[in-house]
């Protein structure tokens, strides 16, 4: 046969189509015309014309979700189908970017996933390079990252006997009514395509079907819309973080969408108000559009002076310039409980649980992708019991970054938490396995919370608490403020005016 059948194009023909002029891309077998998308494209131009004249399927696939492109492309820009008989076939002799080149062992069975860390090791033989660097990586020296589970090991459990243990119950209830089986929750984890194609409703399912909460991320690589339509019930709760956008519209359209897909929470994410430096993320070549399905952020033009990894660049957009003047205009965009993510003070933690729109805090410091020597959740935990206890009788206090073990979780309970995040866990039993890697993840710290709870003698999470645990190790590093402490009533409009 002289050319391509009837009706098809073929690849050379797309190939001369590689500039501002003239951009053409291959998806999925189908070409089209993205000339006069380059402009209004989130990630910028320049993403694209990389791609330009090429099959862009495997950069485009990981982070979008199905029917992007039917949306936002006319019917003109639908040029038609390639002739998969004339696309060059890629060389096999050279590794590309997103292979990895680590291992090209088998899956270990999911049964010799014993834990988290077993999960670890396979995560990082089984993603691409971009992939783990933008997991794995932290800020700077990686302090805060390596902080945030050491401090767990420094508290000491602190076992009882003679106690019937035989039934243990580990059913808590969130916000009032939010029910779930286990004191933990999945935390805000961004572009989790990049995991494995089961993405973020992989995560939604496994939660749906253990019973507990995912925090869905404002970067999330599927639509909040798909990501909601995965539960496994419409009863299933889920919550949606938010990254304000200083184009305030952007985020009052999301927030609309989310009150419509029957999202029931709202995480406002407030640890980051500018990126960390993560130098391993900024070290990998972000080849080709690595954007967000939710937020439109995600790898744009980097500058030549500053570095510029996938963990940058989807904050492109987000406000540095929030207050806590703020909280109204959110509660005017929507009715859900706010959750405040971030807080790792115990000021910022009392002014919180006194403000009347805030119904839960979650401690967190971004999982050490922030502020490096930024202090580690528990130790924010031991704070607050220090200097302002009443907080954990006024409002919902959850704990996020570095939890490993069961054990993790049920010392963060012990100090006054009511419930503990895993955010790079989800993701790293996402990876190769899908879906059923994250539920593994999710038996894995149940079977290790209920056997810790038997161990420490009690038969349901309430009855966890301050004499279970000795904290003496870690005691001299909690903050220690200064004899006199200034009014924390400043800058929240009148609604706080407690002291310290």
């Amino acid at each position: 046969m002289s050319g391509p059948p009837q009706n098809m194009i073929d690849a050379k023909e797309v190939a001369k189509h590689n500039s501002r002029q003239s951009c053409w891309v291959i998806l999925y077998g189908t070409v089209y015309d993205v000339t006069d998308f380059l402009d209004s494209h989130p990630g910028g131009a320049k993403v694209i014309l990389k791609l330009a004249g090429k099959d862009a399927t495997e950069e485009y696939d990981p982070i979008h979700p199905a029917g992007l492109l039917e949306e936002t492309l006319s019917k003109s820009q639908i040029l038609g189908p390639v002739d998969p008989a004339t696309i060059p076939s890629k060389p096999t002799s050279q590794s590309t970017p997103d292979k990895n080149p680590v291992s090209n062992d088998p899956l270990p069975p999911l049964s010799a996933q014993l834990n988290l860390a077993d999960f670890i090791i396979t995560a990082e033989k089984t993603l691409s390079p971009k992939a783990w660097a933008y997991y794995s990586s932290a800020s700077d020296d990686l302090l805060t990252k390596t902080h945030n589970n050491t401090a767990f090991t420094s508290i000491i459990l602190r076992p009882r006997i003679f106690k019937d243990v035989e039934k243990v119950s580990t059913s808590i209830s969130l916000l009032g009514k939010q029910l779930s089986s286990l004191p933990l929750f999945v935390s805000p984890a961004a572009m989790a395509r990049l995991a494995h194609p089961d993405g973020e409703c992989g995560i939604t399912r496994a939660c749906g079907k253990h019973g507990i909460i995912q925090a869905v991320s404002n970067n999330a690589s599927q639509s909040l819309e798909d990501i909601a339509l995965a539960r496994v019930s419409p009863n299933q709760p889920l919550w949606f973080q938010l990254y304000v956008q200083a184009t305030r519209s952007k985020s009052e359209a999301v927030l609309r969408r989310v009150n419509e897909a029957g999202y029931t929470a709202i995480v406002l994410t407030l640890d980051a108000p500018t990126p960390g430096k993560r130098e391993a993320d900024e070290r990998v070549n972000n080849l080709g559009n690595t954007i967000s399905a939710i937020s439109g952020q995600g790898v744009s033009n980097p500058s030549t002076n500053t570095g510029e990894g996938l963990g940058r660049a989807l904050f492109a957009g987000t406000s540095p310039s929030l207050t806590w003047k703020d909280l109204e205009w959110l509660r005017m965009q929507t009715p859900l409980p706010i959750i405040l993510k971030g807080i790792q003070t115990h000021e910022d933690a009392l002014l919180a649980a006194n403000h009347p729109l805030v119904s839960g805090i979650l401690l967190s410091n971004h999982g050490g992708r922030a502020m490096d020597t930024a202090p580690p959740p528990v130790y924010t935990l031991m704070e607050i019991r220090k200097y302002c206890p009443e907080v954990f009788e006024k409002i919902e206090v959850y704990v996020d970054g570095g939890v490993k073990r069961g054990t993790d979780v049920v010392k963060a309970l012990c100090l006054g938490a009511k419930a503990v995040g895993i955010g790079r866990a989800a993701l790293f039993g996402l990876a190769g396995y899908g879906e059923e890697g994250v539920s593994r993840v999710i038996q894995i710290l149940r079977e290790e919370i209920e056997t810790a709870m038997r161990l420490l003698g009690v038969n349901s999470v309430e009855e966890l608490g301050l004499h279970h645990v000795n904290t003496s190790a870690l005691d001299n590093l909690i903050y220690k403020a200064p004899i006199s402490t200034p009014s924390l009533s400043a800058g929240v409009s009148g609604h706080i005016k407690s002291k310290l």
